[in-house]
């Protein structure tokens, strides 16, 4: 009777260990793909930077040729500092900031056409060069960290992991989403 007893204390015991590890390994999963989620949204950050860097130079080189396009001109400066400004962890607001700098370049490009002289500038073919370049890496970002939610997002909400998430408070990611389908696509550049 006391061998019959104490193998069911262990039995329960082992039960509750194995379910405390389960729930760990959950928990770590969780995590893991956490992280990875913010390291990829860091990668869209290091991309939207080099961007952010490169729009003051376009717009002065632009200036000198088409100094009375100046709403032009502003439009895209408006356009970086609101996308600067947007906090670090809304998607939502990163994206739309971004949507709206997208048309603004598309904007500057556009102005290329009306001045075969900054058309033939070394220095704005190079910085459309780089532009163009960033954008295919900040494409590739977005894309990588849409993934990485998606990873993320999946293994949260499925059972059992769903229950470990909602009780240590993890939070669905959002995607970055364009919003127009005209802006899916990147500035184009033509000589």
């Amino acid at each position: 009777m006391i061998i019959a007893s104490m193998m069911h204390v262990w039995i329960i015991l082992g039960i509750v260990v194995l379910l405390i590890f389960i729930v760990i390994g959950i928990y770590n999963s969780l995590v893991q793909k956490r992280i990875r989620c913010r390291e990829a949204w860091s990668q869209i950050d290091v991309q939207l930077k080099r961007r952010y860097d490169l729009i003051p130079n376009l717009v002065e080189t632009v200036k000198g040729y088409a100094a009375h396009e100046k709403e032009t001109l502003e439009r895209v400066i408006q356009a970086r500092n609101a996308a600067i400004a947007v906090g670090p962890d809304d998607v939502k607001g990163q994206a739309k900031a971004e949507n709206f700098l997208t048309g603004a370049l598309k904007q500057i490009f556009a102005l290329s056409e009306s001045y075969p002289n900054l058309k033939a500038n070394e220095n704005f073919m190079q910085l459309q060069e780089e532009l163009t370049s960033t954008e295919n890496k900040i494409a590739f970002a977005r894309q990588h960290y849409n993934d990485t939610a998606a990873v993320y997002n999946t293994a949260r909400e499925k059972f059992p992991n769903n229950t470990i998430a909602g009780a240590f408070n993890f939070q669905e990611r959002d995607y970055f989403e364009i919003e127009e389908p005209a802006e899916r696509e990147a500035p184009q550049v033509k000589f």
